[in-house]
């Protein structure tokens, strides 16, 4: 998914600024070529150009349809996939000549400039291969079949009566309490049946056709815990319900997804009530650290946006960035930005020889609260002018109101983490 300093001067120098000046530019590619390697330069420009040809156009354009609309076969959605596909980034996750650090660096570099991009594409795009990676563990040649790289996927935790608390909220209590979900997977001699449901906030739940699904595990002596499986979602009995309406990161679909008597393989479940606590956590400080990445890159954007706007508009016979306030704001928008990044970086290049579920939810937390408040400073920045729909920051603060309750609300999170401590 780095030290302070060149965080910073990828803030500084990777934007797109026509009064950036070609003495600065001159500096900039000295610098890079000391700070980055060679691969992680062309991750950088290419999801730049990415970000900006792709994902922004489509992003705001999905903004404005019906979550039916979004996703229908003629969306321009799916054109968002197609060229992601195209670029070809999985070809990391494949390359062994790549330290854990190194490739910690390249998936917080590029989980970045998506987030810059647009958060909820960013957000559909990353969790397509998920089911995937997890059928990789298993090394079922059938179940890995299934889950070709075409084939998207999502993320089936969350459900209708449990968000948070299907974390282990109560350490060694929860074992005593046989934690019951509202979908179930119960083991039926090779097979296990799933029945139930997941809520309308699964990413992806209204078309993916793969799950990573987390549920209740069960078995002829009842409830034993969690289990982890990969689930076609082409199976009979599998439903869905209507698309999540919401208020922010409308370009991510979310959806219900039901299960009435599904029936799969025993050999598709990834973990079981042993081992369930240890690789949940483990997803889990993966994710928060890589929505630690993202909404850094949200961040960035919406102070990016409201320094291009302060040198545009005139009040006072002079730019607004010139007024003593305006400077002072973005200053302050400008060190959230840099701390919440130079966090990410350090944890996620940390977590990858040494995984703390603490410090991805510190990542997460920081990125997520700076990104809600950098993008509604840059609203005042705006002023009136940020209200319309013609100017990026509404969408930018839409979107990061939305990141500080997924993935775990904030609070709750901190909680887990100061147990952990």
């Amino acid at each position: 998914m780095i030290q302070v300093n060149p965080i910073i001067l990828f803030h500084l120098y990777d934007r797109s600024n026509a009064a950036m000046t070609s003495e600065v530019n001159a500096v900039t590619n000295e610098i890079f070529n000391e700070v980055l390697s060679e691969t992680e330069q062309a991750v950088r420009d290419t999801l730049r150009r990415f970000a900006l040809d792709v994902m922004r156009p489509i992003g705001k354009e999905l903004d404005n349809l019906t979550p039916d609309e979004a996703i229908a076969k003629d969306s321009i959605y799916w054109e968002a996939h197609k060229k992601y596909a195209e670029l070809g980034m999985d070809q990391f996750t494949a390359d062994d000549s790549l330290t854990p650090v190194e490739l910690a660096r390249i998936n917080a570099l590029s989980s970045e400039m998506m987030g810059w991009g647009d958060a909820g594409l960013a957000i559909s795009l990353g969790l397509g291969a998920m089911p995937q990676n997890f059928a990789q563990l298993t090394g079922n040649a059938d179940l890995i079949a299934r889950c070709t790289p075409d084939r998207i996927g999502c993320w089936a935790v969350t459900e209708p009566g449990h968000g948070s608390d299907i974390v282990d909220m109560y350490g060694d209590e929860r074992a005593e309490r046989k934690f019951r979900g509202d979908c179930v997977a119960r083991k039926d001699g090779d097979n296990f049946v799933i029945s139930g449901q997941k809520s309308s906030w699964v990413s992806n739940g209204s078309f993916a056709e793969n799950a990573g699904l987390f549920c209740t595990y069960e078995d002829d002596k009842g409830v034993q815990g969690g289990g982890a499986f990969v689930v076609p979602l082409d199976l009979p009995g599998v439903s869905r319900g209507k698309p999540t309406d919401k208020i922010g990161q409308r370009p991510l679909n979310q959806g219900e997804i039901f299960f009435d008597n599904v029936v799969i393989p025993a050999d598709y479940m990834i973990a079981g009530p042993d081992q369930y606590d240890d690789f949940l956590h483990m997803v889990l400080t993966g994710a928060n650290a890589g929505m630690g990445s993202l909404f850094a890159g949200l961040a960035r954007a919406a102070l990016e946006h409201a320094v291009d706007y302060a040198r545009e508009r005139v009040q006072g016979g002079k730019p607004i960035i010139e007024h003593q306030a305006v400077k002072t704001r973005l200053f302050e928008m400008f060190r959230k930005v840099e701390a919440a990044r130079a966090l990410n970086l350090h944890a996620v290049t940390h977590n990858a020889v040494n995984p703390i579920f603490e410090l991805a939810v510190a990542s997460k937390v920081t990125s997520t609260r700076t990104a809600l408040e950098v993008a509604t400073e840059a609203m005042s920045i705006y002023g009136g002018a940020g209200m319309t729909k013609e100017h990026p920051i509404e969408k930018l603060m839409r979107d990061a109101s939305v990141s500080v309750i997924e993935d775990g609300e904030n609070t709750l999170l901190g909680i887990l983490a100061a147990a952990r401590l």
